[in-house]
């Protein structure tokens, strides 16, 4: 059994649930904080159908208090050797201050209760590749700062991106070290393409399905990556015991993702619905009325020319045995996944090889 201890918060989510199976996996030792007693339930029941080899412990956890509804210094923590932030609210259409209270509130309590816990060696908080690097002086921001740039950014992507600042300033403010994981979008697990998650790309994918896309945004140099939930939660549980990963910002996505307009152009072909012929650059896209588009503004950012700084991260994971999987067979197994429920999908339709 491993000496290492993990406390996780966002535990049921998407993401979450793959961390906890990989840590006990590892035989690591798992806290899972949880909202509700029936969110408990179902991550054990899930954990158990996906062979995760043991079970965590939970506790209770409410983010609209300061001290989260726990005390620190019990005995649930006292072993603790490292806490994980995978909680926050992942919605276009958020108001600033629900956006705000969820990522940016919440994460700094997570870290300021991390900073209580007698043994702990490393806070790792969940960024995103595109807000990822901020410099944590700037953070936080003042009300008129906030107004600005969510307005201009959307109120969940703004709230990330002061997250990622204010995140890195209560750790040195408070000593702790941490690690910031800055992934893609997260797509289903490599395996089978499970996934919980049906905004951003996602959704994208779906409206393909359904034929609802009437054009392909962007162009042959628009990058929209992707990573496995699987292989996200090993770089995770990988990254507490790394010395050189403390008090760095890790961009973990699959470089080799196609460009947007191929990425869907193969998903159609796999699925077998049409493919949009026409490509709509993103610029244009940005321009034109949600009605028409039928784009929620808040994703238009996200339709980017801008490749990332990803080799500390493939440096890391490959020194701990972890490479990515083929990204062409995870994506076609994640939008069988997605498209398994639709009522238009083959009844046959499994994961695919």
């Amino acid at each position: 059994m491993s000496s290492r201890h993990a406390l996780v918060f966002g535990a049921t989510g998407h993401i979450g649930k793959w961390l906890v199976r990989e840590l006990l996996q590892r035989g690591v030792t798992v806290t899972a904080a949880v909202r509700t007693e029936h969110s408990s339930q179902r991550l054990a029941e899930w954990l158990a159908k996906h062979d995760a080899g043991g079970r965590p412990t939970f506790v209770l956890v409410d983010f609209s208090l300061d001290d989260l509804g726990q005390d620190p210094a019990s005995n649930a923590f006292k072993s603790v050797t490292e806490v994980h932030n995978v909680a926050g609210a992942f919605a276009f259409g958020m108001t600033a201050e629900a956006a705000h209270a969820a990522n940016v509130t919440s994460a700094e309590r997570v870290v300021r209760f991390a900073a209580k816990l007698p043994a702990v060696t490393r806070v790792v908080h969940l960024s995103g590749y595109r807000v990822g690097g901020q410099d944590p002086a700037e953070g936080p921001w003042d009300d008129s700062r906030r107004a600005k740039d969510y307005k201009r950014l959307g109120a969940y992507e703004g709230s990330k991106v002061e997250s990622d600042a204010v995140v890195q300033a209560t750790a040195r403010s408070l000593g702790v070290p941490f690690t910031m994981v800055n992934p893609a979008t997260v797509i289903g697990d490599s395996i089978n393409g499970e996934s919980g998650q049906v905004l951003g790309l996602a959704t994208t994918v779906l409206d393909l399905f359904r034929g609802k896309l009437p054009v392909l945004p962007g162009n042959q140099r628009t990058f929209v990556p992707v990573v496995t939930a699987d292989y996200l939660a090993s770089f995770m549980a990988l990254v507490p015991n790394k010395p050189e990963a403390e008090n760095a910002s890790y961009w973990v996505l699959d470089d080799a993702t196609p460009p947007l307009p191929e990425l869907l152009g193969m998903l159609g072909k796999h699925l077998n619905v049409r493919v949009p012929w026409f490509k709509i650059p993103s610029a244009l896209l940005k321009k034109l009325p949600a009605k028409l588009t039928g784009a929620d503004p808040e994703t238009l950012s996200f339709l980017s020319e801008d490749r990332y700084p990803t080799a500390a991260a493939v440096a890391l994971a490959e020194a701990g045995g972890l490479h990515h999987p083929p990204v062409e067979t995870a994506l076609k197994r994640w939008a069988d996944y997605l498209v398994a429920a639709e009522p238009a999908a083959r009844e046959d339709r499994v994961a695919s090889m």
